[in-house]
């Protein structure tokens, strides 16, 4: 992810999608040999992440760059693509390995992401969105005759150039971070324990698999819903963050008592809903919390954090699952550690609040105590 954004900034974000495309390509079609366990790793493993990577990375920034009034909308509709395709696919894939066999699938699918090139092709060139941004900011409150500097020039659009590696040493951005890290521990947890949690209530296969497709469609509905909600701006996005991690974390934690098919649903069902309201808005958190100049580099540096959680959350909960002999003991884990990562988002909003009262104070003309104006202008003087 790092890589993919530093790239972005060197070259383009259509440059990298592409490459992107091809290294996922060419690492499904080299798995198609199957020479050894090591070949796999290295084509289907690390050939074919690196250009999910390539392309994943800078199609989420891009999105945030095209947009800066309904940037939590069109964030949370580019996002619903992901459990749309996912709902369609799974069946497609299973499918696929039944009549073509592991390598003949593996080929088929490398062809279908082939088409990431194409997605890339037509993402249009950036003008500096950041840059535009910050000018129509700046132009809109400028002194004089309330006529805006972009009135008269065009201003020439100017892009960063390097990538902001000192971005770990802001603490705004280290708390959310933190955040990213334990959250990423506790969303893998759930699809990988649900169907063997249903199992071991003696739910029948055929209802089981039915679990995965409501936790698709909910979080789908839950995406579409939470960024029109956010493009109202009612509510600050950290605000509405902060909540959906609460209400993950309590649906986490009341699964555990479901014991039969339909309150396992009903729980899975509000767990997928609130999960899909997270995705939708948590990028859109992090252009705010760094600003869209810096969104870039945030964006890759985010992701390198945020992967230590998702390698070491699934693990942890294995390991709290066979210590005690239940399933619930991941779901439980789980919610805890959410609850955790909302403490660190209550306490960087407050440093945000903190850091605006403080530049509010410091922006105030200071009052005179000189009695005559005069004496005044004899005190600057």
């Amino acid at each position: 992810a790092p890589v993919a954004s530093s790239l972005c900034v060197q070259y383009t974000h259509r440059t990298v999608v592409i490459t992107g495309g091809l290294l996922a390509f060419s690492g499904m079609a080299l798995g198609f040999f199957g020479l050894n366990m090591v070949w796999m790793y290295a084509t289907t493993g690390f050939l074919q992440g690196l250009g999910i990577s390539f392309s994943w990375t800078p199609a989420i920034s891009i999105v945030s760059h095209y947009f800066s009034k309904k940037r939590a909308l069109a964030n949370a509709i580019a996002s619903a693509g992901e459990c749309a395709f996912a709902f369609m696919f799974g069946p497609f894939f299973q499918w696929l390995i039944g009549q073509y066999g592991w390598k003949g699938a593996l080929l088929i699918i490398g062809g279908i992401q082939l088409n990431i090139c194409v997605c890339g092709v037509l993402m249009r060139p950036l003008a500096s969105s950041c840059f535009l941004e910050a000018s129509h900011c700046e132009t809109e409150t400028s002194p004089g005759n309330g006529a805006s500097r972009t009135d008269k020039e065009d201003p020439s659009p100017i892009t960063p150039k390097t990538f902001n590696w000192m971005l770990v040493r802001r603490p705004e951005f280290v708390l959310y971070a933190i955040f990213g890290i334990l959250a990423a521990m506790s969303f893998f947890v759930p699809p990988l324990f649900l169907v063997p949690l249903s199992y071991s209530l003696g739910i029948d296969e055929s209802w089981t698999a039915s679990l995965l497709s409501i936790l698709a469609m909910v979080d789908f509905g839950g995406r579409l819903l939470c960024g029109w909600y956010a493009n109202l701006h009612v509510t600050k996005t950290i605000h509405l963050l902060a909540m959906a991690i609460t209400l993950i974390s309590t649906s986490l934690m009341l699964l555990p008592l479901a014991n039969n098919y339909l309150s396992l649903a009903i729980f899975t069902g509000f767990y997928g809903f609130f999960f899909g309201t997270t995705v939708a808005i948590h990028i859109t958190v992090l252009a705010d919390v760094v600003g869209m100049p810096e969104f870039d580099s945030a964006l890759g540096l985010f992701m390198l954090i945020r992967s230590t959680g998702g390698f070491v959350g699934p693990p942890l909960a294995g390991l709290i699952v066979d210590m005690a002999g239940d399933y619930r003991g991941g779901f439980y884990m789980a919610g805890a550690i959410l609850v955790l990562s909302a403490g660190f988002l209550i306490i960087l909003d407050r440093l945000q609040q903190k850091k605006i009262r403080g530049s509010k104070i410091s922006t105030k003309p200071e009052k005179s105590t000189l009695p005559y104006p005069s004496l005044h202008i004899l005190k600057h003087q």
